[in-house]
């Protein structure tokens, strides 16, 4: 049986570790999220064999950047099997915000919720600043708590067309 290759675009999730102690494979999570509702969104375990690539993918990505990724979906076979996508090419699509001070590092998150984009500083007026993934900008959330009332309002006024 013949299989086709899939091709993904997700954010990677977090670091990217070594599959093996010399580094010649990789692995890494992907945060996919194929439309806008929060609940489609998955992370998905993927896997780099090529030790070339495995490189790129180790010294390369940062958390945030956006991939599109080639490969072969694993399914289990028994249920204490995971599920994972062997990649066999990879493209950066977009290169995650790169922060000037490192000091902010420890105190400010950026967050991603479905296709919106958010900055979380614990040092600044609590305001959460909110634009979606493709640059638009969306406006400051008063708190955290307000961000789904911002987002809603948004998208009032996307659908309105203003």
């Amino acid at each position: 049986m013949d299989t086709d290759p899939i091709a993904l675009d997700g954010f990677l999730d977090e670091e990217t570790v070594p599959g093996d102690l010399e580094g010649s494979t990789a692995r890494f999570r992907l945060t996919v999220s194929p439309t806008d509702e929060r609940t489609d969104e998955m992370i998905l375990p993927c896997s780099v064999a090529d030790p070339v690539l495995a490189h790129s993918v180790i010294h390369d990505l940062e958390p945030g950047d956006k991939l599109r990724v080639t490969g072969y979906l694993r399914l289990p076979r028994t249920p204490d099997e995971p599920m994972w996508l062997v990649v066999s090419t990879l493209a950066v699509l977009d290169t995650a915000p790169l922060l000037s001070d490192p000091a902010s590092v420890a105190t400010a998150v950026l967050e991603r919720y479905g296709p919106y984009v958010c900055w979380f500083d614990a040092e600044d007026s609590g305001e959460v600043p909110v634009w979606t993934e493709a640059g638009v900008w969306v406006g400051h959330a008063g708190d955290p708590s307000a961000l789904g009332e911002l987002i809603e309002e948004f998208e009032q006024r996307q659908a309105a067309g203003e």
